[in-house]
């Protein structure tokens, strides 16, 4: 039970609370973005949370929490990616009001989703350890 908790955890940043945070004035409807980059926003957020969808099913449907837990890899992999070339592409995670939301003196974004890798490794362990007692 523990290890589909801590793969929950995961899918919930990226499912549920990143499009809460970014349907809003600063991504979504902030007018400084090309309505180009805002429709990629929106597909983003749809796509992930699809994903979401499908690995809470995944987890507490079949039990799956290894393919549950790659898809939290790519999705949260692919955003840690993206922050660590941001200089190379001009990304970056200032908001358009100068701001950058932190945790601890972390972004945000790096923080939630660098968690919930070692959260997805961590019910991993535990699931094996469980399946091979």
């Amino acid at each position: 039970m523990i290890a589909k908790l801590l793969v929950s955890v995961g899918i919930v940043f990226y499912a549920v609370v990143v499009p809460v945070f970014e349907v809003n004035g600063s991504h979504v409807f902030n007018s400084a973005w090309e309505p180009h980059a805002r429709l990629h926003e929106v597909w983003q957020l749809f796509t992930n949370t699809a994903i979401g969808l499908y690995s809470v099913w995944l987890v507490w449907g079949r039990s799956n929490l290894k393919l549950a837990s790659l898809l939290t890899l790519f999705v949260t992999g692919g955003f840690l990616l993206a922050y660590w070339l941001r200089d190379g592409y001009g990304g970056s995670m200032v908001l358009s009001d100068g701001t950058e939301k932190l945790i601890m003196g972390m972004n945000m974004g790096l923080f939630a989703y660098a968690l919930a890798i070692i959260l997805a490794g961590v019910a991993i362990m535990i699931d094996q350890r469980q399946r091979s007692a």
